[in-house]
């Protein structure tokens, strides 16, 4: 006799939604069989086995992950952003287009709540939001979402000509760069990359190795049908410096990529760059952006500062609790929800200099140090922050 609650476990793993990177190798699973014949029955058995298998890790990531599908969301009037887990080292994302969106929700004063699920969009998209209980995905689609929606638009100040150098760069970096710094990430500093990964539990190395081979396997595939993983690693490392210097020179002494006003552009390139400058040490980008292209690394560090104060890195790129300049060494993660809130945003402060005593000078290139930022020094003029507490959605 089956108890009630095996059989609610077994209807349970039989409406399980695996998310859709799992379910990508089994796509042509009917036209490989069909190919098999009839006479191959002990190659029938291995795949059979193969795919029970596979099903029954999807299943153990599937719980591990704490994909919360029983939870409904009311997304009446408050935008959820469904996006990944935060790693491990500090930085909000390893996905550019998902620090960019949030970043952009951050400039743009909008609360929005994070739901850390996993699960892609019906587009298989991420990351994407939930608005009035309406569904966008797709970074460039979620900003034209928020503008037509709430009014918001970071990009109010531009002339029609400044509008379209912007859109032709966001194109260079999200349609070209995005893979040169893809393939540092996830092909040629695999290792690296999975020790960020934030999982937890028995089997956390062995999910984090499948997940970021997998991740591996799909940035080589979709990098060689773009037609750029096609070439050396060599020509791929060359075809980034080009973007990097190419942003560099845009940048200029300016404080933002447009002047100084921040734009949609800011938070597109900062989700990039942000990549090279926090989660890969060593390499060829983050040694490009802190040397010689110093403007690219000043620009990080005003967005970090000015839009996520609670995220905090020092010298060795480590993460602090900011209450206090201290030389304490307890590492401080980044809030895994919640309502970034200040007041006029949108208008940028005279502070440039960071709070805490600290004095840095001036690199000899520009006009601003590389620890100069739009948070203020605490005099009255400051623009005040706020942080409203939500449910925190993350296991």
């Amino acid at each position: 006799m089956i108890r009630a609650d095996t059989e609610i476990r077994f209807r349970d793993l039989q409406n399980l939604e695996v998310p859709d990177w799992i379910l990508e190798p089994f796509k042509d699973y009917g036209g490989i069989m069909s190919l098999l014949g009839s006479d191959s029955w002990w190659k029938k058995t291995l795949y059979i086995t193969g795919g029970a298998l596979l099903a029954a890790a999807a299943y153990l990531l599937h719980e591990l992950l704490a994909i919360r599908k029983e939870q409904e969301l009311d997304s009446k009037d408050a935008i959820i952003l469904h996006q990944f887990s935060r790693p491990k080292n500090g930085i909000p994302s390893l996905s550019p287009f998902c620090l960019k969106i949030e970043t952009y929700l951050r400039m743009a004063d909008l609360p929005y709540q994070n739901y850390f699920d996993g699960r892609l969009s019906p587009q298989g998209k991420m990351p994407w939001i939930e608005y009035n209980h309406q569904q966008v995905s797709g970074s460039e689609f979620i900003v034209d979402f928020l503008e037509e929606k709430l009014g918001v638009n970071l990009n109010k100040n531009l002339t029609p000509q400044e509008r379209a150098v912007s859109r032709a760069v966001t194109k260079m970096v999200e349609e070209h760069l995005y893979w040169t710094i893809a393939y540092c990430q996830w092909v040629d500093n695999l290792e690296e990359t999975q020790k960020l990964l934030a999982m937890s539990g028995p089997l956390s190395d062995t999910l984090k190795w499948l997940l970021s081979h997998l991740n591996c396997s799909m940035v080589r595939r979709e990098m060689y049908g773009h037609g750029i993983g096609r070439f050396s690693k060599e020509e791929v490392y060359r075809l980034m410096e080009k973007d990097l210097r190419t942003l560099a020179t845009l940048l200029g002494d300016k404080k933002y990529f447009m002047g100084s006003k921040i734009s949609t552009l800011d938070a597109t390139v900062f989700g990039h760059l942000a990549q090279a400058m926090w989660t890969l040490p060593g390499t060829p980008p983050e040694q490009l952006i802190k040397g010689e292209l110093i403007n690219l690394a000043m620009f990080c560090e005003r967005m970090r500062r000015r839009f996520w104060p609670e995220w905090f890195v020092e010298v060795e790129d480590m993460y602090y609790d900011g209450e206090s300049e201290s030389s304490s060494s307890t590492p401080a993660g980044l809030l895994d929800f919640g309502l970034f809130s200040r007041t006029d945003t949108l208008d940028d402060s005279d502070g440039s200099s960071h709070s805490g005593g600290h004095s840095h000078t001036a690199t000899p290139d520009s006009d601003h140090s590389l620890f100069d930022s739009d948070m203020g020094t605490g005099s009255e003029n400051d623009i005040p922050l706020k942080e409203e507490s939500m449910p925190d959605l993350e296991v």
